[in-house]
């Protein structure tokens, strides 16, 4: 691209770790999104701020958030 930036392929570039999981909360809901991704920060007393911090610590549980919101993003379920 002439004097372009590249568009980067990644569906979550610039997407912090909290806009996704409020995006997923605002499509989903946390009971259904607790179905999807059975982890207990959405399944126990859920809120953005806790479930930030158990998946920054989590990496295993922020890669299944990810990936599933790379799945929502393509099968258009998200609002």
């Amino acid at each position: 691209m002439e004097g372009g930036m590249q568009k980067s392929k990644d569906p979550l570039h610039g997407l912090t770790l909290e806009m996704i999981v409020q995006h997923l909360e605002a499509s989903y809901g946390w009971e259904e999104l607790g179905k999807h991704i059975p982890i207990n920060c959405f399944t126990s007393n859920p809120s953005v701020q806790s479930s930030l911090k158990f998946l920054r610590k989590t990496p295993w549980a922020r890669t299944k958030v990810e990936n599933f919101y790379k799945y929502s993003l393509r099968h258009n379920k998200l609002k």
